[in-house]
């Protein structure tokens, strides 16, 4: 490598440096101006004409925010939707209501598998909390748990909700990843599923199995575990400690009054309408004539954008016709469902100015020829440069946009199996070592009554987990790639 590559690499450790001190030092900056100002400060440094600097960092802002921005917020939409209308009941319960106590851990897991696919990590644990803590009340009164039920059934959900939040699309995390590593959307899905299945089952009910005993004192406040379960073990009433995602303090709004009935089949339909259509636009995309009228609408119904919206529409319907609420009451809770992603809209558009600035100074390139002389392997550096900025920053969307713009020349445009690999990798990487700089550590450490080391025992083992277990299936699948 020539000197200018070295210097290059040098000025990338110290805006990466100089992130991380911005976002962790003494003034506490928010993320998006730390993101901004190391953006500047590096195209300025590296060389970037001045002239030139700003419609990079526009062109990345805009570019990224405008693949992703609004399919983020439609997702949180829907969400929103799926929880006020009492879907999310309908499914989770479902799934509970005729289970063996053995087999709770995995029907807990399940059932935030399939919630966790619209929702974030925090907003879908809100949503279980009434869940987990009614049954696990009830095995205690009945007796016979080995260790703490609540631990015991918390662990299959976590697992399951930080597999999905870091891993799949639509999350914001691997969207953004996705679409800066040109990675093939259905290819992402499936690669995605294939990985998290096996991850979500380690780390989620057979280390719920083993944490369990070790942990009996674990166990809610009385009063939290009676406002969640109502007086007579209800899952009625929805109150949450106040966090939002990506510690933007932001309470997710889970609104007022007790969840209607609706039926499990609709509940379930809301939930898949957007990956269903996603998957079919990749099946036409393989299978039928690209010329063809079907194979061009199922790929326009596929498009992330456009599959958010149906399923949103389809939530809609179903709050409307059969969830009791009136316009008004449903425009709030959209309005709502927006408070808790606008800090990591502007996230993720600071970190698509960075990748862009990356690449328009020569860094990119920089980075491939010394990967390329290293011979690193580009899923493992792309999932420990994902882990290292998620811990020092408190934030897994910086760890994930970072990671992409850093990684992204690596491996060039084309797509392919090892992009999507990628994809999970970096995701993967993103949620591991979740300590006390992240929002959803102190949202399950308050939630559960625990205290600091049954916290880290539970939310950062859990989740650290699922980023070696998520790595591993990358590293396994990357064989065949």
């Amino acid at each position: 490598m020539t000197s200018h590559t070295w210097w290059l690499l040098l000025i990338l450790t110290v805006a990466i440096a100089a992130l991380i001190y911005l976002i962790n030092g003494r003034l506490r900056v928010h993320p998006f101006v730390a993101l901004i100002v190391v953006t500047v400060a590096t195209g300025l440094v590296a060389g970037e004409p001045v002239a030139d600097l700003t419609g990079s960092i526009e062109e990345g802002a805009g570019g990224t925010l405008g693949d992703v921005g609004v399919t983020l917020a439609l997702g949180a939409m829907l969400g929103r939707l799926l929880s006020d209308s009492g879907a999310t009941d309908a499914i989770a319960r479902a799934l509970v209501g005729r289970a063996s106590p053995r087999g709770l851990p995995w029907l807990v897991g399940a059932a935030a598998f399939v919630i966790g696919i619209p929702m974030f990590f925090e907003i879908g644990l809100i949503v279980l909390l009434p869940l987990i803590f009614s049954v696990a009340r009830r095995m205690e009164e009945r007796g016979g748990a080995n260790g703490s039920p609540y631990v015991l059934l918390g662990v299959p959900a976590i697992a399951s909700l930080s597999t999905l939040h870091g891993m799949l699309p639509p999350h914001p995390g691997p969207l953004t990843a996705m679409t800066g590593l040109h990675a093939d959307l259905g290819l992402t899905l499936l690669v995605g599923f294939v990985c998290a299945v096996p991850t979500v089952i380690l780390s989620g009910p057979v280390y719920a199995r083993w944490i369990a005993p070790r942990l009996p004192g674990v166990r809610p406040d009385a009063a939290l575990v009676a406002q969640f379960t109502g007086a007579e073990g209800a899952a009625g009433t929805r109150h949450a400690p106040a966090t939002g995602a990506d510690g933007s303090g932001a309470r997710p709004d889970t609104g007022g009054g007790p969840r209607e009935g609706v039926p499990t089949g609709l509940a379930v339909a809301a939930v898949l309408v957007p990956v269903v259509l996603m998957l079919l636009r990749t099946l036409a995309e393989t299978v039928l004539d690209e010329d063809g009228g079907l194979a061009a609408a199922l790929a326009f119904a596929g498009e992330p954008l456009v599959a958010m919206l149906a399923g949103l529409l389809f939530a809609l319907g179903v709050t409307l016709v059969r969830g009791g609420r009136s316009g008004e009451e449903i425009r709030e809770s959209l309005t709502g469902s927006l408070k808790s992603v606008a800090a990591i809209l502007l996230i993720i558009g600071g970190g698509g100015a960075f990748k862009q600035v990356l690449q328009d100074s020569g860094i990119g390139d920089a980075i491939a020829s010394a990967a390329e002389g290293a011979h690193v392997s580009v899923i493992l550096l792309g999932w420990l440069i994902a882990l290292l900025l998620s811990l020092t920053t408190g934030s897994a969307t910086v760890g994930i946009v970072s990671a992409t713009g850093i990684v992204a020349p690596l491996i060039g445009g084309n797509g392919g199996l090892e992009a999507s690999l990628l994809v999970v990798a970096i995701g993967a990487g993103s949620i591991g070592l979740n300590y006390v700089n992240h929002a959803g550590f102190w949202l399950v450490k308050e939630s559960f009554g625990m205290d600091l080391t049954q916290a880290a025992k539970t939310q950062t083992a859990v989740q650290t987990l699922v980023s070696v277990f998520g790595l591993g299936m990358a590293l396994l699948l990357s064989l065949f790639a």
